[in-house]
């Protein structure tokens, strides 16, 4: 099976091309796929498939433990640049379904401006019991459900103890949440390390987290649209917005998205 590695921020994916429909794996295929020892080493995988309700694309993604999920910022912005070079794109512009709603990306050399679907209610603080500690929480869903915890001191935040904690907590069940730890380092500028549901572990970077941090900053201060957001990896992404009320909408997710290496595995 052919496929080409991308990376966006550091989230890295195995690409498939799936527009003939002939390509059908099972979640214990992706799993090996995205094993860093026995297979290619993803944080997720995605499929470019033919689109049946006018979008340009159907966007197939699946965690790294197989199980399908319904978003992945940093993975649709890398599917972007893939589906473009499949098949180049009129004005650099594409678009896609998924679970999560029609998505669409405005493509400019390495970088893709994705417009998100409209995300779900801003849930204000709650105050949870995560690994012997106490956390004030707040949560939003910005295609996928998001956990976040202000922090002072990113560095010191033991990420994974924490963050799997607040992943399986009863709070979130009964899908679950990914866990974003922030610290704001700006009127408008983030710092984010982010535990990832599926991957089940910290993550270089999180597309879905990285809006939901910059919003949950919206709601709670007056910081402008766009918000700069750095995640663990370096990179450095920008969340621009209209605040409506206690509300959200014309989300837009800039960031980079590169092509890695192509190759060639056998399931």
């Amino acid at each position: 099976m052919q496929f080409v590695k991308m990376n966006g921020a550091g989230n890295d994916f195995v690409m498939l091309d799936n527009r003939v429909g002939g390509l059908s794996l099972t979640s214990a295929q992706i799993a090996r796929i995205c094993d860093r020892h026995r297979g290619v080493g993803a944080d997720g995988l995605l499929m470019v498939e033919a689109s049946t309700d006018g979008s340009d694309y159907r966007m197939r993604y699946y965690n790294a433990d197989g199980a399908e999920a319904e978003m992945c910022g940093n993975g649709a912005r890398c599917f972007a640049r893939f589906a473009d070079r499949l098949a180049p794109a009129a004005g650099g512009k594409v678009s896609f379904t998924t679970p999560a709603g029609v998505i669409s990306a405005q493509l400019n050399g390495d970088r893709v401006s994705l417009a998100m679907s409209e995300p779900g209610p801003f849930a204000d603080a709650v105050d949870l019991d995560a690994a012997g500690q106490k956390l004030t929480v707040y949560s939003i869903n910005t295609g996928v459900p998001h956990a976040v915890v202000l922090v002072d001191d990113l560095d010191e935040t033991d990420v994974h103890t924490l963050g799997k904690a607040l992943r399986h907590h009863h709070h979130f069940q009964p899908r679950g949440t990914n866990a974003n730890f922030v610290s704001q380092i700006g009127p408008a500028n983030l710092v984010i390390r982010t535990y990832e549901r599926g991957v089940e572990a910290e993550t270089l970077a999180c597309g879905t987290g990285v809006v939901a941090s910059a919003l949950t900053l919206a709601a709670l201060t007056e910081a402008p649209s766009p918000i700069s957001v750095t995640v663990r990896g370096g990179d450095t992404l920008a969340v621009s917005f209209e605040k409506n009320g206690a509300g959200f909408s014309q989300v837009v997710l800039t960031g980079p998205a590169d092509f890695v290496f192509a190759g060639e595995i056998m399931l």
